[in-house]
Formats: C-alpha cells, structure tokens, sequence
C-alpha cells in the first residue's frame, strides 16, 4: 500500500480549494443532495418536481373549478463519472512539485468537465432561442433575453448567461466606448478587463469552451400539422399505464412530432411553426411571438423529438390547461417550419438558476484494499476522490482523482441561447 505523505495532504487539501475557485458554472445552479444507497438501488435515476403551475378563476361561486393539481416530474440521473488517472516512477517522484503539478491539471480538467456537463446541457436542452442579426455589440443582446423570459413568465431573479470569448469582448468593447468618462467603473472595467458583469438584469460570465452550431439544413418546405384534434397537440401526464398495468412517470419535456420530412434536419436545430405563439406561463395570453422549439433527436424520417411540446390546450383538459405554453393563433395541417440557426456560430446558453440542477455523488472507493484514499467535499457538494496506489512489479505509483454527479434541465422553457450573426 502506498500511503499519502503529509506534503501530499497539504497539496490536497489545497486542490479542493482551488478546485471550488474553478467551479464557476456549477455555483449558478441548485444543488439537490440525494440519498446515495436509494440511488444505488434505482440505478442512479431520480424523479424531481417540475414547478408548479395553477389556474385561477373569476368570481365567488368556484363550483365545477376544484380539480387536482397535476404535478409532472422529470428523471434526474447521476450518470457523469470523470477521472484523471496518471502514474509517476519512484525517479519522478523524487521531485515532489511534479505531483504537485499533476494534480493541479488533474483539478483543472475536472473542474472545466462539470462546467462544460452544464454549458453542454443547457445548450443542447434550452428551448427560447434568440435570433440576433448583428454582432454583439453590450446592452441590448443581454435585454433580448430578458424580454423573452419577461415575455413568457420566468421569474425574473437568478438570471446567467454564459458567453463566448469572442462575442463577450465585443459587449465589453462596446461598453467601454458608450460609456466612457474617467472615474466610471464599468466604463474602466470594459476597457482594463474586458468585464461586463451584470447587464440588463443578467448576470454574464465568459467562456472559452463554447460549443458551436451549424446552420439548420433541413428544406424550406418542410411542415407540421397543428389541427387541434391532430396527433401533434400535446395533452401533458404525469404518470402513463402499460399494457401490464403497471404505472409508471412520464417525461413531459419532450415530444415526438410526425413532420412532412425531416431530410437534412439535426438534433440542436431550432424552429418556429406558422400560427404556434408563446402563451404567458401564468396568464395564458399568447404573446405576439411564435415560440422556439429545439429538435432533440431525429427518429425517423417524417419524426422528430421536439422540446417544449406543442400544448394548446385547446381540448380543455385540467393538465393542458394548467400547463398550457402555445397559443394557436391559426391551425393548418400543412403549418410551415421556419428555422432559426441560419448561420454557423456559438450557442450562449442563459438560464434561470431554478431551472438547472446538480446532483453530487458519492463513489464507495474502500480503504485498506490495497490503496490509499482521499476524500472532500466541495462548496457546492460534489465529492471529489484521490486514491494512490504503488506497484511493485513495475515500480509505478499509480493515482488517480475521481468525481460522480449529475446535471438536469427541469424546465427547458427557462432556458436557452442566443446565437449572433444570424441571417
């Protein structure tokens, strides 16, 4: 067995704290702490609320208006293992700074795999799609987003949005020339640091590990129908029986939808439907503004996996009723799809804190089997593992640094991106 050294403790000791500094992204979501022998046994799936949402009526005689409110709830999966595994001979280890190197690059990249698990999630997963058709120029790309969400009902606290380096420079460039005058701090801060910090009631971070999106190839022509009594109107559930009678939960993110074609089409693309309008999450009142829809996945060719589903609730039922997000303003059986990702460029995700969680696990690594372990907890509960171990036949000393968690989007509707350049 290879014991840790005391050094070795020190330098661990001091890895967590700088891995909490690196965990930016991981801070700007909840934490939702799981039981881990249950999640052992259901096979690391959780099913976590979605919020709730309830209607209200006019009037004293609420007679015909009590119903059970439905709560739908989203599976939430501890299913991110990441390690960095590194082996370093008895002549390496004379030099006690070159482990110490290691395990600071060991920390590095763990760090920037949980914010990229996030970045990634909420890209892939966030359903308001901003269309810009200029560069990011500062205020009003921030209040773009902060009127899509006013527009649609989400709370309007706890708002960030993630960057690329390129397109967040260019908010700072813009800034530090608009509001220039000496003594100014966002004014200095813009021209010194290329900082923007909170604008237009969102909370802006920069990063450098943004992924890209191609522009939408699928044909002009493709269409949808949005009959109210077609198979694309979506009725939410929270539990579904099998041809078993079994119950199970259902996973209303998401919806399978029956398109003219979907040749070309590619799962992140994202779309508008002639005549689909938001509706206001409290109010129901459509917007003015067709909603976005994100392909999820791409089933065949004339279906696809849409998010948010198509819910007009235009067949009165309580759980459509309740949880109604499109106003029909027209329906047709041939509804135009419109793409929206028209050029290439980097997604910038947003979202809303309540909307994202992550769930920290834990990895039962045993002591005294021929290893030695370390183990802390960061800020935001995930456990972070070092284990050491020497072999004698080769002379290596064996380590590694381990992490398990999970990240979920229970509400894809207070999340999205915003695209620039988009013609």
């Amino acid at each position: 067995m290879a014991s840790f050294s005391k050094e070795e403790r020190v330098a661990f000791d001091q890895l967590i704290e700088g891995f909490d500094d690196a965990l930016v992204t991981s801070k700007l979501v909840r934490k939702y702490q799981t039981d881990q022998v249950m999640m052992a046994r259901t096979g690391d799936v959780i099913w976590r609320p979605m919020p709730y949402i309830v209607p209200s009526f006019d009037g004293q005689d609420q007679t015909g208006n009590f119903q059970s409110p439905v709560q739908l709830s989203v599976p939430s999966t501890i299913s991110f293992y990441k390690s960095v595994p590194w082996q370093m001979d008895q002549r390496e280890l004379r030099d006690a700074l070159q482990e110490q190197r290691l395990g600071m690059a060991a920390r590095q990249r763990l760090a920037s795999d949980i914010n990229r698990s996030i970045i990634d999630l909420v890209c892939n997963t966030g359903t308001v799609f901003i269309k810009n058709g200029a560069a990011a120029s500062g205020f009003t790309d921030a209040a773009l987003i902060d009127t899509a969400l006013n527009r649609q009902g989400v709370p309007m606290e706890d708002r960030n949005w993630v960057v690329s380096s390129s397109d967040y420079n260019n908010m700072a460039g813009n800034l530090q020339v608009a509001s220039r005058s000496f003594g100014n701090e966002i004014s200095d801060k813009a021209l010194r640091k290329a900082f923007v910090g909170e604008l237009g009631n969102i909370q802006t971070y920069k990063a450098d590990y943004l992924p890209r999106k191609t522009a939408a190839a699928g044909g002009a022509g493709i269409t949808i129908s949005t009959l109210a009594a077609g198979v694309n109107i979506y009725v939410p559930q929270a539990t579904s029986t099998a041809t078993t009678g079994q119950s199970g939960n259902v996973d209303n993110r998401f919806q399978r939808v029956t398109v003219s074609s979907t040749t070309n089409v590619a799962a992140g693309d994202a779309f508008t439907i002639a005549g689909i309008e938001e509706a206001h999450a409290i109010t129901k009142q459509a917007t003015g503004t067709l909603r976005s829809f994100r392909v999820i996945s791409v089933d065949s060719a004339t279906t696809m996996t849409i998010s948010p589903p198509i819910i007009t609730a235009a067949n009165g039922e309580q759980a459509a009723v309740q949880y109604q997000n499109c106003v029909a303003t027209s329906t047709s059986g041939t509804a135009a799809i419109v793409f929206q990702n028209t050029v290439v460029g980097f997604m910038n995700p947003f979202w809303c804190k309540d909307a994202i969680e992550i769930l920290p696990g834990r990895l039962a690594i045993p002591t005294g089997a021929g290893a030695e372990v370390l183990r802390a907890s960061t800020e935001n509960g995930i456990e972070v593992v070092m284990s050491k171990q020497y072999d004698i036949k080769s002379g290596q000393i064996l380590m590694r640094i381990d992490t398990l968690y999970g990240v979920v989007n229970l509400q894809p509707q207070m999340t999205g991106i915003e695209m620039f350049s988009q013609t």
